[in-house]
């Protein structure tokens, strides 16, 4: 495999672990040339997995695409990289799981898995996702997701 940071195709397999049920293996890497660090992922070759937009269109689902909203929603918050990476990762395997049968999820399903990951993160990331993904038009919306949010945190402090 070649190395993202240096080109090379040396490398070694530091660490294997099955995921999504066995039905893909995530592997550590690491660069002999230059000592670089890297995941790839194997998986197996099926029927593409579709996302149902809105319209009823069906697109490849991309995880790039989640990845750069999550980024967006986290811009200059305190939380560290690899947990962009983890939450993708963990969305991506719920979204397969969900759309097993089909080969597919709607946007819907995805944005509130999204929406779910998020606010167990960061409450603003959540609000600036929801805001995205929901069309908020005017502050009363803004208003009613944060006090939404805040009586999930008043009841989730009280089951404590």
């Amino acid at each position: 495999m070649r190395c993202p940071y240096c080109g090379k195709l040396d490398d070694k397999v530091l660490e294997s672990r099955p995921m999504a049920n066995g039905e893909a293996i995530r592997r550590r890497r690491e660069c002999i040339s230059c000592g670089y660090r890297f995941t790839s992922y194997e998986r197996i070759e099926e029927k593409q997995f579709m996302v149902v937009k809105k319209d009823g269109r069906r697109q490849p689902f991309d995880r790039t695409k989640i990845e750069k909203g999550i980024e967006r929603a986290l811009e200059k918050r305190p939380v560290p990289t690899n947990t962009v990476e983890n939450l993708v990762n963990e969305i991506e395997e719920q979204a397969v799981m969900k759309g097993k049968a089909s080969h597919e999820i709607s946007t819907t399903e995805l944005g509130e898995l999204v929406l779910e990951h998020l606010n167990n993160i960061d409450k603003v990331a959540y609000i600036r996702f929801a805001s995205v993904y929901r069309h908020f038009e005017n502050l009363d919306e803004f208003i009613t997701e944060v006090k939404k949010i805040g009586k999930k945190a008043k009841a989730a402090k009280q089951e404590k």
